[in-house]
């Protein structure tokens, strides 16, 4: 069970990363050249699935999708882009982040 939640944080991490993608190449205007969040979250990806040893790192998981949500929550355009009918870009990472919650829970420490 464990391979398979962890599995699932990944895929909803890249999937999450490919989503900020998809609006930097729609065009949304990011502070820098290459927007963090992508790179944040294929950072996160990378321990959380090459961190097997690591009791901790599916919480990694857990955490950036609440790094998502908190950062889209207080984005200018976070709550205008619900509001006009457009998905949270956030919902992947979000739904990556229970399985993070279970990987923890059963994890040897």
């Amino acid at each position: 069970m464990r391979e398979m939640a962890r599995a699932y944080t990944v895929l909803g991490l890249v999937v999450g990363a490919a989503g900020i993608g998809g609006l930097w190449a729609a065009g949304v205007e990011f502070p820098v050249a290459i927007p963090p969040g992508i790179v944040i979250l294929l950072a996160g990806a990378l321990v959380v699935g090459l961190g097997r040893r690591w009791w901790w790192s599916p919480a990694v998981g857990v955490l950036l999708g609440l790094f998502v949500a908190v950062g889209w929550a207080v984005s200018p355009s976070g709550w205008g882009n619900l509001t006009a009918g457009r998905a949270p870009p956030w919902r992947p990472v979000r739904r990556s982040s229970w399985p993070g919650v279970l990987t923890a829970r059963w994890s040897p420490g």
